[in-house]
């Protein structure tokens, strides 16, 4: 599922096909009158080597370390692509295409452009040799999709006010497991700062998680996997776990099974504070998730007023400090917020306050009750 080796950037051009599949060239050229003018009533991509021919032909190899699992039965990524809806005349990008098998379902749809962010080198010419069957469709980037820039990955006219329907531009992805987390959380970022992919309006994405990471974005209060990412997921989106593709349809066989989640960011998010704000009040509460959630919210405190604190806010919030991480809705997560917000205001000192900070100068005086505390944190530290 991941992609692979080093980050770059650059867009690479299309270069007419050899060699063993000369045959693609004619055919690829006798199909590109047409699509130009528009006159075919659906474009299909013209006869091609399987996605297991390209890993073949090109000695593709997942590797292991870089999480990578190549999905080649194009069912299951029309299926995917579905998910997103409508893609006629649509702008996609697509986060780490591998071998192609999504990006060929995504063509079918007869998307108007489709740019591949992909990192992995070996790649790149199973990519050029679909680009060369698309004529003028597809660009391929040489990068992280963690740190390309895509504010200007599409053009200017597609961009839409954000209350208005979400633009004629989606994000599509398998994602890997390595990336998956780090990159949605960025995403989720960008929503809330409306900048990143979402410059352009409420751009959507349909992307693959672990099934246990697409149960947490998806959890409901009070469920097992509710959890951070929970809330800093729905409180900004719409989030839909659309259908999970068991691990043996994946080369080489994951351990888990795999889900299609999709994300339609929310005209006004459900907390309407900064996004650092809600993530340190958010990953302090479920930091102890096994816990009575005040004992979370304790360690946005400084230790001297730490007991007052709390109170302070469990009050003026209206939070029952008995209840657990996971039984607190979002409405609880919205006062708390809130609250907090107005004690960063009257005291700005409090939200830099950093409980590992002070727990790791503590530790450096060497006291065992406190080196157990920290290491409890990093226990319950999770998503």
């Amino acid at each position: 599922m991941g992609r692979g080796a080093a980050a770059g950037r650059g867009c690479i051009r299309p270069r007419l096909a050899v060699g063993p599949w000369g045959w693609l060239g004619p055919r690829a050229v006798m199909f590109c009158p047409m699509a130009a003018a528009g006159k075919a009533a659906a474009f299909h991509l013209p006869p091609l080597p399987t996605v297991g021919e390209i890993i073949k032909l090109f000695r593709l190899r997942a590797q292991k370390e870089l999480s990578q699992n190549f999905l080649l039965d194009l069912r299951l990524t029309d299926k995917i692509v579905r998910q997103a809806g409508k893609l006629k005349n649509a702008y996609v990008c697509e986060v780490g295409p591998g071998p192609g098998g999504i990006t060929r379902s995504i063509l079918n749809a007869g998307v108007e452009q489709l740019l591949l962010v992909e990192k992995d080198t070996r790649f790149i010419p199973g990519l050029q040799m679909l680009s060369e069957a698309a004529p003028g469709k597809v660009r391929i980037v040489h990068g992280d999709i963690l740190t390309y820039k895509m504010e200007k990955a599409f053009p200017n006219h597609l961009k839409k006010n954000w209350e208005d329907e979400p633009p004629n531009i989606h994000i599509i992805g398998n994602l890997p497991f390595s990336v998956s987390t780090p990159l949605i959380v960025k995403w989720l970022e960008n929503v809330s700062k409306r900048d990143g992919p979402f410059i352009y309006g409420r751009t959507q994405m349909t992307l693959t998680f672990q099934k246990e990471v697409a149960e947490r974005l998806t959890a409901n209060t009070g469920g097992k996997q509710r959890s951070r990412l929970s809330i800093m997921s729905q409180h900004l989106c719409t989030v839909d776990n659309c259908f999970v593709i068991p691990g043996q349809a994946f080369v080489p066989k994951p351990d888990v099974d795999v889900a299609v989640v999709h994300f339609t960011p929310l005209v006004q998010p459900k907390i309407q504070q900064p996004f650092e704000l809600v993530e340190k009040v958010v990953q302090s509460v479920f930091q102890f998730r096994r816990k009575y959630c005040y004992r979370g919210v304790e360690i946005l405190f400084p230790e001297r007023e730490r007991l007052k604190k709390t109170e302070q806010l469990m009050m003026a919030a209206d939070v029952d400090p008995t209840l657990r991480p996971f039984q607190l809705t979002m409405a609880h997560f919205r006062n708390l917020c809130n609250t907090y917000r107005k004690m960063c205001d009257e005291d700005p000192s409090l939200f830099a306050y950093n409980y590992r900070e002070e727990l790791g100068q503590t530790k450096r005086k060497h006291s065992p009750e406190s080196i157990d505390q920290l290491e409890q944190t990093k226990e319950e530290d999770h998503l």
